[in-house]
């Protein structure tokens, strides 16, 4: 079912996003040559306890996952893109890190993600973040009343398409409230004019995420990390936003500063 949340409700979810937003910048100051996904996470478990938020992953058990998934962030490095359960893995000089974050502040969720560069940035790397970060742009400046979900998806598609890189449908976007995963889907590519209409009141997770050099999965052993088929680098981008009357909100917004994510 789509929900479609109050003026109120909207100001309620803005703490949450705050929150994620917060520690997503503190988390990548802290990814550093030689650190580990587990010492990422311990200091994600931290930041919630000390906020007295509540983490939307520690026992979510999705039918896409294996069991709960058992930590607080996902820690994807390389060629892993999505879902990554942290592991004692120490962050190696030029490593692609994606950090994938939900929490829920006083009953309301927010969603966002980052892919940065650790150490020594590969150019190639710094530009398929930049494409992830590029394609949330484009959906979130037509995500607008009187657009439809379809205009969010091909927004997203149209950046890929336009750098030849390929689009993986099996996951995207979402509704978020009071849980984290709600509806409407909201895939990463898709033909303008169709699907849900935008109405005031919605709040949606887009979450462009992008493998470098195919449009296939592969799952790890551990039943929830996912990989490009062939190996090759990945990245992904994800914002929690409102739609309104007078526009878009940005409800994970963090400062860009020039020339970086």
């Amino acid at each position: 079912m789509i929900e479609l949340h109050t003026k109120a409700e909207i100001e309620a979810m803005k703490p949450a996003g705050e929150f994620v937003a917060n520690t997503l910048t503190a988390l990548k100051e802290a990814s550093r040559v030689g650190v580990s996904l587990l010492e990422l996470d311990a200091i994600a478990h931290d930041m919630i306890r000390k906020r007295g938020a509540e983490s939307c992953y520690l026992d979510y058990a999705p039918s896409f996952g294996s069991g709960p998934f058992g930590y607080v962030l996902c820690t994807s490095v390389n060629d892993a893109v999505l879902h990554g359960k942290p592991t004692p893995y120490r962050l190696g000089d030029g490593d692609l890190l994606s950090l994938d974050f939900a929490v829920s502040v006083d009953g309301w969720v927010a969603d966002s993600a980052i892919s940065f560069a650790v150490g020594t940035a590969r150019q190639e790397d710094l530009e398929l973040i930049r494409l992830t970060e590029d394609a949330l742009d484009a959906a979130i400046a037509v995500a607008r009343v009187g657009n439809k979900i379809g205009d969010i998806s091909h927004a997203i598609g149209a950046v890929a398409h336009a750098a030849g890189v390929p689009v993986n449908l099996e996951f995207g976007g979402h509704g978020v409230g009071r849980t984290m995963h709600g509806d409407p889907h909201v895939a990463n590519d898709g033909r303008p004019g169709r699907g849900y209409p935008l109405r005031p009141g919605l709040v949606i997770a887009l979450e462009p995420w992008f493998m470098r050099g195919t449009d296939k999965l592969r799952t790890d052993a551990d039943g929830w990390t996912l990989r490009s088929s062939d190996g090759s680098r990945t990245a992904h981008s994800e914002h929690t936003i409102a739609i309104t009357e007078r526009g878009p909100i940005v409800l994970t917004g963090r400062a860009r500063p020039e020339g970086h994510d």
